[in-house]
Parts: structure tokens; sequence; C-alpha cells
């Protein structure tokens, strides 16, 4: 991967990475999406040791990444060297909270969750589990 950084992200900076995307992804991070990164980050048992001042470094990446051309394809490679696959439904999970997290699902964001469905190979039983529940806790 050429253009992708010569670092590699923790697991934990691959979930904080995957909910920018998801929220930057209809290019408007709104306060509800933002909030529900932080609260999952401060309070989710796999953020325990988690530096938070990350988050800032990992966000930058991310927007570098989502500026170039094949910049998604990039973020998921990231993804695939620094998340065990025993997170991948944490990781669906936590992106679904934050596209949800506003009330509305647009059109990039349901496109870039299905591409992370097919990138984590999640079964879609799980994944349709996964996004009815963040559905039933956002509802208002």
């Amino acid at each position: 991967m050429p253009d992708t950084p010569a670092h590699s992200f923790s697991a934990q900076d691959c979930l904080v990475a995957l909910m920018i995307a998801v929220s930057a992804s209809d290019e408007d991070m709104r306060t509800s999406e933002l909030v529900k990164i932080q609260a999952a980050v401060q309070l989710l048992p796999i953020f325990s040791d988690y530096d938070p001042d990350r988050i800032t470094h990992v966000t930058q990446v991310v927007f570098d990444l989502l500026e170039q051309e094949d910049g998604l394809d990039a973020l998921f490679g990231l993804m695939r060297e620094g998340l065990p696959e025993r997170l991948y439904e944490t990781a669906y999970a936590l992106a679904c909270d934050v596209a949800a997290a506003d009330g509305t699902l647009g059109e990039t964001e349901l496109r870039l969750l299905e591409e992370v469905r097919y990138e984590l190979a999640l079964d879609r039983l799980h994944a349709a589990a996964i996004e009815r529940g963040a559905r039933a806790r956002h509802l208002t």
C-alpha cells in the first residue's frame, strides 16, 4: 500500500478509525456522532488501556486517507493488519452505533456499512442483529 502511513494501528486505533470514517462518510460529522465515539472510548472495556489522546492522530490519518483516491481501501488494509478477527463484530457494532447516533442513515453511511460488512466478512444474520440492536438503542 504505497499511500498508507508507515506505521500500523492498534486494534483500538482501528475501532476508532472505523467510527471516524463512518461519521465522516456523509461529509458532516455531527455532534451526536462525535459524542458517541467519545463515550465508546471512555466506557467500553476494549478501550480500558487506550490513550484517548490518540483519537486526534487517528482522526487525521483517516481524513488523510479519505482524501486519496484509494483511501478507503488503504483504511481497510490498516484494519486487516491491526484488527483481530475476534473484534470484527465489535467493530461493526461500533460503526452502526455511530451511524445511528444522529437518528438518520444517509446513502453514504449505508454504503460504507455495506463495505465494512463485506471487508470483515460478517455473516449476514449477525450483521442484521447488530444493525437491529443499534436501531433499537437510538430510537427516540
